[in-house]
């Protein structure tokens, strides 16, 4: 079991919802954090509630230089939790092109400014911990999801590309998969989402991932089957049975 207590975690995308409730956890757990998002007012209330220290760093991921100011201010960190995220849901027959490149740039690029930023001075000491949340709707392409979808998806591929990579040298990557949770951002959504969490259950699973040494972890189990399953039908099968007709 990996130990948290004493270890410090730069959490990226921390004001509210899956952000929040894992860092009261991981405070719970003896962890002192390092809270990011772009506005540093739920930053503080946060930060105020917790039981073990906290730093607050305001960060924006989609501005370059803002990653490279916060990264300075985090310092060096034993981990680094990736939650950040932006959603809304439309088909590309109502194809937005400003959200759809706001979900890439965030959700995906963004991800990747800040891990250039972390990755190589945990390579250069040999010891570091990477986490990133994807989604169980990275597995396989779904309707009504253009951008969110396909960012999680390229966001799921580059922490399996680094978990590839750096097997063995003492960085630690994982990658946390879940459902739908009920935040500011799934409600925007106007249909029923099956086995809906809680912020705090979701946080839950995600310090089982933490705490162990597995590569990846979807939940909640019975609904991950679904979508990893759905990466074993032909194509015929999963657009007959997830897809618009045919014209």
């Amino acid at each position: 079991m990996r130990g948290l207590s004493g270890k410090t975690y730069w959490l990226v995308g921390a004001s509210e919802g899956l952000g929040r409730a894992l860092a009261q956890q991981m405070s719970l757990a003896g962890c002192s954090l390092v809270l990011s998002a772009r506005s540093a007012d739920k930053l503080q209330t946060l930060a105020a509630e917790l039981p073990n220290p906290a730093r607050i760093v305001t960060c924006d991921v989609s501005d370059r230089v803002s990653v490279l100011a916060a990264a300075r201010d985090a310092g060096p960190v034993d981990g680094l939790i990736w939650l950040a995220g932006v959603y809304w849901p439309f088909a590309a027959q109502k194809w937005d092109a400003e959200k759809t490149e706001a979900m890439f740039d965030v959700n995906l690029t963004g991800a990747a400014r800040v891990l250039g930023q972390v990755v190589p001075h945990m390579v250069a000491r040999g010891q570091g911990h990477i986490v990133l949340v994807g989604s169980l709707s990275g597995y396989r392409g779904l309707p009504g999801s253009i951008g969110y979808s396909s960012s999680k998806a390229g966001l799921m591929h580059l922490a399996e590309s680094m978990h590839a990579d750096l097997r063995g040298s003492g960085v630690d990557v994982q990658l946390a998969n879940p459902g739908f949770i009920r935040t500011r951002l799934t409600d925007k959504n106007d249909f029923k989402m099956p086995f809906l969490m809680q912020p705090e259950q979701a946080a839950s699973e995600i310090m089982t991932l933490i705490r162990g040494h597995r590569f990846q972890r979807a939940f909640p189990r019975l609904f991950s089957l679904l979508f990893r399953g759905a990466n074993f039908l032909p194509d015929w099968a999963y657009y007959r049975l997830f897809g618009g007709k045919p014209g």
